[in-house]
């Protein structure tokens, strides 16, 4: 892709995310992910219905007139953005792919928290940690980050949610709001969500393909493995092929729900054909 197309791509996904994180997210995620904590802000006098237990003795004695200790949200968070870009996040048919809803997901995600004064960072992954982006504030951090979600090449097309997760509590020492956005067809990072979930407040988000859940009674076909690159005759028109491919797609999809739920981590599951709008203010109105 050439620079211009490149920043064509990038103004298009900013106009359309900013409007959304500017009119209905920014709100929503101010509510639902909250600060570190209450910062002592400044003294002022007594009034009616203000807390007895907020009274600050010194300067009450001082004054001869009851103060009260006024206290604030200390608001500056860090949201790190996880986001898988393996093989299978090409796939898409209904007009758009899986990986443009994940860069647009992604986009609103990282707007809304630069409207709250937070800070961004960003964790492309695959099998291996493709590119890591330190936690920064600002549009032009942001801008950067759309850039890479739109043309960074993955060196590898497997998945290792566990590896990334890994990786995630070796780099952030205090607590991040994360959003882990991935088609989750991969097993095996309980472990590694239970530990990172601990110390962060955590949210998977699957964004997935009807045309995946099932596989069509086609015959004989031809089939490239997203991820290992493999080319294989498959018979889609044999029952027990089509069962085995819906059985291991949908203990995919039960292993992340039950996982995320177990280590008290958010759930969200959108179809690439379906308002990731709606799923999302839905996900933030409930927490």
């Amino acid at each position: 892709m050439d620079t211009k197309e490149l920043l064509k791509k990038v103004r298009k996904i900013e106009i359309k995310t900013r409007r959304l994180s500017d009119h209905i997210f920014s709100g929503e995620y101010h509510t639902s992910f909250k600060g570190r904590g209450m910062t002592f802000s400044e003294v002022r006098q007594y009034q009616f219905g203000d807390d007895i237990r907020a009274i600050d003795w010194n300067v009450t004695a001082r004054y001869n007139e009851a103060h009260v200790k006024v206290f604030e949200e200390e608001r500056e968070l860090t949201m790190m953005l996880m986001v898988d870009i393996s093989g299978s996040e090409s796939f898409g048919s209904k007009n758009q792919f899986k990986r443009e809803i994940v860069t647009e997901i992604a986009a609103t995600m990282a707007f809304s928290a630069t409207q709250n004064n937070d800070k961004i960072g960003l964790i492309l992954f695959s099998d291996q940690i493709e590119l890591y982006i330190p936690p920064k504030k600002g549009r032009s951090h942001v801008l950067r980050i759309i850039r890479e979600l739109i043309e960074f090449e993955p060196k590898s097309y497997k998945t290792d949610i566990a590896q990334a997760l890994k990786f995630l509590s070796g780099t952030q020492k205090k607590k991040a709001i994360v959003f882990v956005i991935s088609d989750f067809m991969s097993g095996d990072y309980e472990q590694t969500l239970k530990i990172a979930s601990k110390k962060h407040d955590i949210t998977g988000i699957r964004v997935y393909d009807i045309r995946e859940e099932k596989m069509p009674n086609l015959g004989m076909v031809s089939m490239i493995d997203a991820e290992t690159g493999e080319t294989r005759l498959i018979n889609t028109g044999s029952k027990s092929v089509r069962m085995n491919y819906e059985k291991h797609y949908q203990d995919n999809v039960n292993y992340f729900k039950e996982t995320f739920s177990k280590s008290g981590s958010g759930v969200v599951n959108t179809r690439v054909d379906e308002s990731y709008v709606t799923k999302l203010l839905g996900y933030f109105k409930s927490r």
